[in-house]
């Protein structure tokens, strides 16, 4: 498995807070089955100035510490990007992290408040040459009234990437509601973790991968957490991975703008 959301850089954030968590979590993580692992520190401005030189740097040391543990996860670059001034600028230059380097880029959205130019920043991005993965929606306390938006957004050919403690019901019950309604109408992209410790926020995929399995078919939750992360891996374009599913018969999905500019690049 791939997990593209994990905040294992120890220090720089509200994750590990040390190169010991670190290397457990990394422990964890592979004895789970999880293989490669974007690590995704915020980018907040005001909050957590990172950047994307120090998030490389810091990714280079972590994996040296892996190897010299002898630890058999892969590390890969990432971050977990707040609405920010330039987005698509600083993606260009790489200020930004995005996942691995490539056009995908994890994006998160203000957990209590709806931003008021959500769709706008989305869809300039991806205008830019970009596409976002949309962070845990199903754990926005705002979701029940921006519900459409959501699926507004996938339709015009952004990703959506729920959390696997939501599947599992380590959130609580209102987060499982909206992952697995977002799962049975077919609008979720990838599984991951969104790990920050040890305790209740771990680095572990099986059991959602499972649910998923259960829910919607094997396939389908291969798809979430290894098909399509590869495929972010490797840059390739989004029309080239496989559909979504939901728990009904399968519907043609309709290829949206940004969709077709992809198509296209």
């Amino acid at each position: 498995m791939i997990d593209l959301h994990c905040h294992m850089l120890p220090g720089i954030d509200d994750g590990a807070p040390d190169l010991e968590t670190s290397l457990a979590m990394a422990r964890m993580a592979v004895a789970d089955g999880i293989r490669v692992t974007a690590c995704t520190p915020h980018i907040m401005p005001g909050v957590y100035e990172n950047t994307g030189p120090g998030i490389r740097a810091a990714i280079v040391r972590l994996q040296a510490a892996l190897d010299a543990a002898q630890i058999p996860l892969k590390l890969v670059q990432g971050a977990d990007v707040h609405i920010t001034p330039g987005l698509a600028k600083g993606l260009r230059d790489g200020q930004i992290a995005a996942l691995n380097g490539t056009r995908y880029f994890l994006f998160e959205p203000s957990h209590h408040v709806a931003p008021p130019r959500l769709e706008e920043t989305v869809f300039d991005v991806m205008s830019a040459g970009y596409l976002p993965l949309v962070t845990h929606p199903e754990r926005l306390t705002w979701i029940e009234s921006h519900y459409d938006t959501m699926q507004k957004l996938v339709r015009a050919g952004a990703w959506m990437q729920i959390t696997c403690g939501s599947v599992t019901g380590r959130f609580g019950r209102r987060p499982k509601y909206w992952a697995e309604r977002m799962l049975d109408e077919g609008l979720v992209h990838v599984l991951a973790t969104d790990a920050h410790n040890l305790r209740n926020r771990s680095p572990l995929m099986a059991e959602a991968r499972d649910a998923v399995a259960e829910r919607l078919g094997e396939q389908a939750a291969v798809d979430m957490v290894l098909t399509r992360p590869q495929g972010v891996l490797d840059d390739v374009i989004p029309d080239s991975l496989p559909p979504l599913v939901g728990a009904g018969p399968a519907k043609p999905e309709r290829r949206g703008l940004f969709s077709r500019i992809f198509s296209n690049a």
